[in-house]
């Protein structure tokens, strides 16, 4: 098994790449997915995060208002913290136990992890390859605010709270530049991937 770390800034079209990974025959564990999961409805995970923040970051219906808590965590980097410190470790464990079965699988199964934040917690040592799907700041903004509908300043914020740009190539061990059109994207993801099954088998 060939364990693989996906990231990438906000809006820099890591979901594309990992979907586009996903047909060629990687196995995805999405900690984005899997973070949502662990604050569902009658989670200890959601129940932390109350007894952190408040019910004000509740809807309607129970469930964690995620714009709410968002809007929170983003403009205060203790707060952040907070919350990273009881989702991670959720995200962690449920992570572990995808990777388990997909390695029971196959010997030579690709197991794409997807890690907004991989960068930013030092995660890079866990993986066997750091993939890292870049675009420029200018890119990000303009697909965040016109295809997500943010406001500049939340978009900025967002990307405030990330990692730099630099930071993530400085991790890289494979590059996949996603500042130009989807046909552009396709060819490179095709490189990689055959790059990706090759060191998977040689594993």
């Amino acid at each position: 098994m060939l364990k693989v770390g996906l990231t990438g800034g906000i809006g820099a079209g890591k979901s594309e790449v990992s979907r586009l990974l996903v047909e060629r025959g990687a196995v995805l564990v999405d900690a984005d997915r899997i973070a949502r999961e662990v604050v569902a409805p009658g989670t200890e995970g959601l129940a932390a995060v109350v007894e952190t923040f408040g019910p004000g970051i509740l809807a309607a219906d129970g469930s964690l208002d995620r714009p709410k808590l968002g809007a929170i965590v983003f403009a205060d980097p203790e707060k952040l913290a907070a919350l990273n410190a009881i989702v991670h470790p959720l995200v962690g464990a449920r992570s572990a136990e995808l990777e388990r079965a997909a390695a029971e699988a196959a010997d030579d199964t690709v197991v794409v992890h997807d890690v907004p934040l991989l960068a930013e917690n030092g995660l890079a040592p866990l993986y066997d390859v750091v993939v890292v799907v870049d675009a420029r700041p200018e890119t990000q903004l303009d697909r965040l605010v016109r295809l997500r509908g943010m406001t500049e300043d939340d978009a900025r914020a967002r990307m405030t709270a990330q990692a730099t740009r630099e930071k993530r190539l400085e991790i890289a061990d494979l590059v996949i530049d996603n500042d130009g059109p989807l046909e552009r994207l396709v060819p490179r993801v095709d490189e990689v991937w055959r790059d990706l099954r090759q060191r998977a088998r040689a594993a």
